[in-house]
Formats: C-alpha cells, structure tokens, sequence
C-alpha cells in the first residue's frame, strides 16, 4: 500500500476544468495522486471536506504590490501575505514598484528579497522594473539571470519618481532587449497624451472622463505593433477598456506574443455606482460604465484575456484622500488581496460562469503565464497549494476584518459569496498565528 502524508477527500473538487469527487494523494508538499472519492486509503492525516465545500487549487495573483520596504507604511510582506493566505491564494508576484529601491537592479532586488524572507505565509516572487536608466547597462539580464519573472514598464507617469516611464523609443529599445532573453515585459497600457489634467472635486465622471478608452487603445497598439516587430513576449496589466479587445485578439491571431489580464473591480463594479467622493474606488486605469463591464466578461469567456489578478495596490488611509473625496489628489489604487476570489466568484456565477472557470482564471492562467506549470492546478506533480472554498457561504465585507495593512475598500458593506475556510501551502494548512512557511521562487530553471 502506497503512503501518503495526507490524503484530502473531497465530494467536489476543481480537477481538470470541471468539478469532480476525488481523493487527493499529497507526499511531500505534493500531489502524487488523485483518485476517485474513496479510493485512498489513508495511513497519514485525513482531511475530510464538509458537504458545502468545494476544494480547489490555491490562487497564483501575480499582480501585487507589497510596497516593503520604503513604503511598507502602506502595505508589507507579513500582512500582505496574511491577507493573500485569508483569500486562497497561495503565490504571489511582487511588483517592482512603489518600494524604495524599486527593482530596478539586482541590488535592489536582493533588498526585496531580504525583506520578505521569514515574513511571507504564502510562496513570493518578483518582477524586476524596466526604466530609462537600467536599459543596455546589463542590468536588465542580470535581473532575468536572478530569477525574476519578467519586467514591469510605464507607458506614462507612474505616479512614483523612482520608476520613471519609457517613451516608444525607449520601450522599442526594452523590448528588443528582453527579447534576446525571451523575457516577458508586462507593461501599464495607458498613452500620457490623451489623459487630460483633473480640477479638484468630488465627483467621478470628471476622473473617468481624464482617462479615456482611447489612451489604453493607443498605448495598446504601441504595444501590439513594438511585440510583432521585435518579437518579444507582452503582457497588458489591467485591462479595463474594452474596446481594444477586438485589437488584442487580431493581433493573437497574427501570432503577435502578446497577452492581457484583467482585475476584480472592472468585473464587479461600474462607474455609475461609484459615489461622490468615493476615491477608495479610484485607480488608474478607471473602473468604466457597465457596458463596457459586459464586454470584459465576453473577452473573458472567449479567452481574450488570459487572466484574473488583483492590481493589488494599497496605501495608506490619508492618501486615499478619504476626507475630502477629491479625485485629482487620492492615490489610485484598489486592495483586494484577501477579496478577490469572492469578489469574481459574486460576480461569475450571477452571469451564469462555474467555479472551475474562475479557477482558471485566477489560478491556473496567471501560473501558466509566469512559467510555474505544477501551481495553479489540482493534478499529479503540482504543489499541493489548496484552498478548501464555502461558495455559497456569503459574507458582508468589514474593511476592519481584513489583514490589509490599511482598512480601505470600495468593497465595504458588500454581500460576497465565497469563503475561505483553510489554505495549505505545499500540503500544511496556512496557521496566521504561527511562523510563516512562505518561501522565495524564481522563475522555472527551464525559462532561464
């Protein structure tokens, strides 16, 4: 008789794109077998789910923004990942900017790294940053070399002057260098020229209206048009306007490596329910009207866009301008973190979607775009990253229950469905009151 260190047992769990009953085999922090329900025998623990809980395999967000360390005021590794384990998800991507140094050189990359280690519940991994002063210097390859999954850009004013923007020129020039290290450039897709300056106010369509469609279209197309002609790989973060969809699919169609994710907020919210002064909803780019929403979740049924992932983007409180509404000086930026999961789940299933397509939005398509085959996945060979999920468990958001460093949300006071109730990273479940097990990754020795 085969030994397993656990075996879970679950009546319904997400395997192979649809819900089944299995047993599920774990040795050594990973799946050795999955079995219809019953048929293991188990010699080690047994993990038996109840009947409203559906397991599925932990959630891979890697669009995330930990700010530790020169900003860990706004968020940090120890709550980040807390709140990351509380939603299911059991790998995230660290985003390159919005710390002090940002990873922009190895250096500064081995900053981050001592930063997080010993602090994180969950897996870690990092983006490096592409910026004017790191481009042809070397410093983009011997990030690529360290193991970092691919190199964030600005397309216009990121909104922190240590991660300065690239012009097209610049980011021809990035491109056709990463390109030589068959490297992924994600790149915030908005073109400067077409967002107009914002008078002060409390009002929202002022601040829609500063950031038009048409500036993610044409930075977009810069985008398409630089990954056809270099033959570098692209990623578009946050995706909201979609009407450069049906630009994205052509060009996929033409063979251009060129790929897109979406956000929670631009799934579940609309711009005619954001309130005056309701800058705990602003982020950049804009959550947009409701028709614009339904396109989003057509592009995402057909597999125009690849992925779901957070754009995890915290600050603190008094940033947010909370007290005054005023749009033209609140940080754009929306945490969902630990919310995340349910927030999609809410919104899928009122559209008639199932859970396993909203695992393979959030788990397994982030994983296959980083690289990281034996994550996102309930099957033989993967880590044995789970989350055991109550999807008809409803909940009413409070903004003080949430590990976010900061309590703010345009989440607050929502009815979600989806609750968490135990994550297992390599086949233990997660304790918040215990040391942290999270480790540091790299990319697949098989990218480099």
């Amino acid at each position: 008789m085969r030994r397993y260190d656990t075996v879970v047992r679950a009546a319904r769990a997400v395997v192979d794109g649809r819900e089944q009953a299995v047993d599920v085999g774990v040795t050594d922090g990973r799946v050795v077998v999955v079995e219809p329900l019953g048929a293991l025998e188990a010699d080690g623990a047994l993990v038996v789910l109840a009947d409203d809980e559906v397991l599925v395999p932990g959630l891979v967000d890697t669009h995330v923004h930990v700010n530790e360390p020169g900003r860990t005021e706004w968020e940090g590794f120890a709550s980040a990942t807390r709140a990351a384990a509380a939603g299911g998800v059991t790998t995230i991507v660290d985003m390159p900017l919005n710390s002090v140094p940002a990873t922009t050189t190895p250096d500064a990359l081995a900053v981050k790294q001592r930063a997080a280690r010993h602090q994180a519940f969950v897996d870690v991994g990092f983006w490096g940053g592409a910026v004017p002063e790191n481009l042809g210097t070397g410093d983009l390859a011997a990030l690529h070399e360290a193991g970092v999954f691919g190199f964030k850009c600005f397309l216009l004013d990121s909104g922190v002057e240590e991660f300065p923007p690239l012009d097209a020129d610049r980011f021809g020039a990035a491109m056709h260098e990463l390109a030589g290290l068959d490297a992924l450039m994600i790149v915030h897709a908005e073109s400067g020229d077409l967002i107009a300056d914002l008078a002060h106010g409390p009002a929202y369509r002022p601040f829609l209206d500063s950031r038009p469609s048409a500036a993610e279209q044409r930075a977009i197309a810069l985008v398409i048009d630089t990954a056809r002609a270099t033959g570098g790989r692209a990623h578009v973060v946050h995706l909201s306007a979609a009407e450069a969809v049906p630009a994205l699919r052509a060009a996929r169609a033409d063979g251009v490596r060129v790929s897109v994710e979406t956000c929670p907020h631009y799934l579940a919210l609309d711009a005619a329910e954001v309130p005056d002064g309701g800058t705990d909803h602003k982020c950049c780019p804009p959550i947009r009207d409701a028709a614009n929403r339904d396109r989003l979740w057509a592009a995402l049924a057909e597999g125009v866009i690849d992925c779901v992932v957070t754009d995890h983007s915290p600050s603190t409180a008094d940033l947010k301008a909370l007290d005054t509404g005023d749009f033209a000086v609140a940080w754009g930026g929306i945490a969902s973190l630990q919310l995340g999961l349910a927030v999609v789940w809410t919104a899928a299933r009122e559209r008639g979607h199932t859970l396993a397509e909203v695992v393979d939005w959030m788990a397994t398509g982030p994983a296959d775009l980083v690289g990281l085959a034996d994550r996102g996945r309930i099957a033989v060979g993967a880590r044995a990253d789970l989350a055991v999920l109550a999807p008809d468990e409803t909940f009413v958001v409070d903004p003080a229950r949430l590990h976010h460093k900061n309590p703010v949300t345009p989440y607050a006071g929502r009815t979600l469905a989806g609750v968490v109730r135990r994550t297992y990273l390599a086949g233990e479940a997660v304790d918040l009151d215990a040391a942290p097990r999270g480790r540091l990754i790299s990319r697949p020795r098989s990218q480099q």
